[in-house]
């Protein structure tokens, strides 16, 4: 039996024009306010660990929210062992479970990098991509892993080496988020972008279509010159995060390795699921100041989110600005999360259609005193809190 009602192509413009007139009025209203705040890890003082890197946060597809982040076990360096640390939150952040480790590399002297995390929710799956003897520190071919989880995080899969599908060149994961496509095309498309060596840098796009089974490899933006060791000012696009905008176009807010044409973002999209970045597509957003850093991106009911340590010099002033024009502008107040030292930042949310979901959205990222890499803390961000 039939239900609900039919509609002409008139009622379909008229109702367009209101949810997009509802839209602008919601967007109009953002003015975020730090909700609730608290420390995930500490550098030095939790088993043993030196120091806490590289946070990443998603939530599952059951509503739990999983954070994870590099324990550095000997020394804050990005070379050496390591393991990863991950804590769960059934109720929305407040309240955590203990650390667990997800893979421990014994006590390799490169280690494994952590790179991505990405939730299919179609299977219901969390996957993690990282990699290990990125640097090419004593040890020797890099390699691509996966790791996943079928129970909310709750266990997860063996390591599986993607090298033999992906080749040995060197490839690390964002760090932050990989997504799975929701819109046309290659909707349901698997998508972990993340970057290569220093001297052979630049954007790399790895996907899969059949939920993380297989993986192939996609789109690169290749740094200039490639595969040559790189001086000041040279194009070398680093660390990037991808988001999916509404009409399906995939853009990647990137790490401005060498600072290339000025100290902020680069910016470049796929509009082919990751096949292919274009420069065509790239942009220099001069209004997002960066210190040469990761940084975090979401796409949220239309509004594009995006934190860094806003400093053209320190990483220093963790901030949260928003675009209600797709990235093209951002709005004039940005809300400073902390004034000090701050790092590597990546954001989530809850896309459960529920008008308490739409308030909220949920950070991660590097806290400290004297040092930004101090100790690993949350946020969650009340996004019409300040009114």
């Amino acid at each position: 039996m039939e239900t609900g009602c039919r509609l002409d192509a008139s009622s379909f413009l008229v109702l367009a024009a209101l949810s997009l007139s509802a839209c602008v009025t919601v967007s109009a209203q953002i003015k975020p306010l730090v909700y609730e705040e608290q420390l995930l890890w500490v550098s030095g003082a939790q088993a043993e660990v030196n120091t806490y890197r590289i946070p990443l946060i998603t939530f599952t597809p059951k509503g739990s929210l999983l954070a994870f982040a590099e324990g550095r076990k000997l020394s804050s360096g990005d070379v050496g062992a390591k393991f990863i640390a991950m804590r769960r939150s059934t109720d929305k952040g407040s309240t955590w479970s203990p650390t667990s480790f997800v893979v421990d590399d014994g006590l390799k002297p490169d280690g494994l990098n952590l790179g991505s995390v990405v939730v299919d929710e179609e299977v219901g799956s969390v996957i993690l991509i990282y990699s290990i003897c990125f640097h090419l520190y004593h040890c020797s071919p890099s390699s691509t892993m996966m790791v996943e989880s079928r129970d909310d995080g709750l266990s997860w899969s063996p390591p599986r080496n993607l090298s033999v599908q992906l080749g040995v060149k060197a490839f690390v994961g964002g760090p932050g988020f990989g997504i799975q496509k929701r819109y046309p095309p290659a909707k349901g498309r698997l998508v972990v972008c993340g970057h290569g060596t220093i001297e052979g840098d630049g954007v790399f796009c790895i996907l899969s279509d059949n939920h993380g089974k297989t993986w192939y490899n996609g789109a690169a933006l290749k740094s200039i010159p490639y595969n040559q060791q790189k001086k000041a000012q040279d194009f070398n696009p680093d660390e990037c995060q991808p988001i999916e905008m509404l009409d399906g176009t995939i853009v990647i807010n990137v790490r401005n390795q060498n600072n290339y044409h000025c100290r902020c973002r680069i910016v470049v999209s796929s509009k082919d699921g990751g096949l292919t970045l274009p420069v065509d597509n790239l942009t220099f957003d001069s209004s997002l100041v960066d210190p040469v850093v990761a940084a975090g991106a979401l796409q949220k009911d239309g509004v594009l989110y995006f934190t860094n340590p806003s400093s053209d010099q320190k990483r220093v002033n963790l901030t949260l600005r928003w675009s209600l024009t797709n990235g093209t502008s951002w709005v004039d107040n940005p809300l400073q999360i902390w004034p000090g030292p701050s790092g590597y930042s990546s954001m989530t949310s809850l896309d459960s259609g529920t008008a308490e979901d739409r308030k909220h959205i949920f950070i991660i990222y590097e806290k400290g005193e004297k040092d930004y890499y101090e100790t690993v803390s949350f946020v969650k961000i009340h996004l019409y809190g300040g009114k």
